[in-house]
């Protein structure tokens, strides 16, 4: 069963993590969809601001994935894979070990490498509207 969240504009980014992370809990994968400039990136911005990340979260688009820290020490891993040719290629990079670490991984363009995909996960679908609306659909897959 799908939920809905409405973002209206960016100062509401805040409460939609929160709900994000109340629909997630016990699921550390986040599979992330929305066309280019849908506000993926920003998301995890605000989600990492959030979890207390100190780092700058960038998209990953060219190294495909980053490593941030949260303030206990766990890792984050923030994956983009719209440059990826085949899903293949995310196997090349080592994806599933870090899927499978335990560790919380954002998946930007994650339709890319559908079949690799662990379950559980949290789907993410990111549907822009007017300037910041934003609807955020989200699914749990267990």
């Amino acid at each position: 069963m799908a939920i809905q969240i409405s973002c209206t504009s960016l100062n509401e980014l805040p409460e939609v993590v929160e709900q994000v992370l109340r629909a997630s809990e016990g699921i550390a994968i986040w599979a992330l969809e929305g066309d280019l400039g849908a506000g993926k990136t920003t998301f995890l911005q605000a989600a990492g601001k959030h979890l207390g990340v100190r780092e700058a979260i960038q998209s990953p688009t060219f190294s495909l994935v980053n490593e941030y820290t949260l303030p206990d020490g766990t890792p984050v891993y923030h994956f983009d894979f719209y440059r990826l040719e085949t899903a293949e290629e995310a196997l090349d990079i080592g994806a599933e070990e870090y899927f499978y670490s335990g560790a919380r991984c954002w998946i930007e363009w994650a339709s890319r490498i559908e079949p690799y995909l662990p379950v559980p996960r949290l789907s993410i679908y990111i549907h822009r509207r007017d300037n910041e609306e934003r609807i955020f659909e989200i699914e749990r897959y267990e």
